[in-house]
């Protein structure tokens, strides 16, 4: 097996759900120290609630140049422990009980290897900033908590979209979340129920009001969880109702979340009942040029490796929109990996190694 694959195989058995991603931690730090790495792990773990901090290295420069940074996540979906990857006719799946954990460890295992070979070679290098994040799949946690400094660089790379090797995300949206109580009066629903005020009426209407699902091209709205009531007999005196929308223009999406927050409030005064809404700002969305110094950059150093470089535009966020949000130059890049979050997760080695070859060109195209 090749090195990186390796890697990657080491990675995928060491068991990190969200919040307890110490293994792969104290993993990749012995991987970057012994490659000539300063690392270290920030104090953020009261801030995420992970079992470790965010991993910080750098491989210090030897050649002028700009500073590139590689970032990717530690954490992984469920079912995520006790991983047994296979390897059968150049692609790795897990045995078929969990994830793989291609997400996000196809980006770990790269940058360790990227890393590896800038060393061994002594090939002449700007700064590189290796930014690996906890809890990325429980709301960005790791990325929001690490320190604005400590992610500073000309050029953020984040290892953390599906597809194969080669492509650019360069834009992303900006996303919003509510959590919004109903609030109404019991009644026996048998009996009297005219003395009640329901609170999963009142959530109906307010859906029913909603535009959902996809609004635009790059726009969408969505209900994810409805709880409420206590029994056939009880006129519901509580509804919670959780959704989220998100655009890929920030106008968009303000005008969206404005008229779901408008359709809970309205239906909730419209059968005498009250509502109590709580919106959160996920994250921010970007938009990077394909004409961009950055874009051409990757481009470039995409077709030192001989792929053609791919721009496109998603739905999801990724530890990118917070770098974005820093006023950091940010890309987020294809790793390989496919049917992620599911059990028939999959990625072929030879994308492993690309990505491993992609990230080093990037660093040669760096250097003046």
């Amino acid at each position: 097996m090749s090195r990186v694959l390796d890697t990657f195989i080491d990675l995928v058995r060491i068991s990190s759900p969200m919040g307890r991603e110490r293994g792969v931690a104290e993993y990749a730090e012995a991987a970057l120290r012994s490659a000539g790495c300063d690392v270290r792990l920030d104090q953020t773990q009261a801030l995420t609630g992970a079992d470790t901090g965010n991993l910080i290295a750098r491989l210090p420069g030897t050649a002028p140049g700009i500073a590139i940074a590689f970032s990717a996540h530690m954490d992984c979906v469920q079912p995520c422990e006790g991983v047994v990857p296979v390897v059968d006719a150049g692609v790795v799946r897990s045995a078929g009980e969990t994830v793989l954990g291609g997400d996000d460890k196809a980006g770990v295992a790269a940058v360790i290897e990227a890393i590896r070979r800038l060393s061994a070679a002594e090939m002449p290098h700007p700064d590189v900033i290796v930014l690996l994040t906890v809890s990325e799949e429980q709301g960005l946690l790791g990325a929001k908590a690490l320190a604005a400094e400590d992610a500073a660089a000309d050029l953020c790379l984040v290892l953390d979209a599906d597809g194969a090797v080669g492509g650019i995300v360069v834009a992303s949206p900006t996303h919003h979340t509510f959590t919004a109580t109903f609030h109404g009066t019991a009644a026996h629903a048998g009996v009297e129920p005219e003395k009640g005020v329901s609170a999963i009426r009142m959530a109906a209407r307010a859906i029913e009001r909603m535009d959902l699902g996809r609004l635009d091209e790059g726009t969408t709205a969505n209900i994810g969880v409805i709880e409420g009531g206590s029994a056939t007999n009880v006129v519901a005196p509580a509804c919670t109702v959780r959704g989220e929308c998100r655009s890929l223009r920030a106008d968009r999406v303000e005008a969206v979340r404005s008229a779901m927050d408008a359709a809970l409030r309205d239906s909730a005064e419209e059968f005498g009942g009250t509502v109590t809404v709580a919106w959160n700002l996920e994250y921010r969305g970007f938009t990077v040029a394909d004409e961009a110094p950055a874009v051409a950059l990757v481009r470039a150093a995409m077709a030192d490796v001989g792929l053609e470089g791919r721009t496109f535009a998603t739905g999801g966020g990724s530890d990118g929109n917070v770098f974005a949000a820093l006023g950091i130059p940010t890309l987020v890049l294809a790793t390989g990996m496919s049917k992620v979050h599911t059990t028939s997760e999959e990625i072929e080695v030879v994308q492993l190694e690309l990505l491993a070859d992609l990230l080093v060109a990037v660093v040669r195209r760096a250097a003046v």
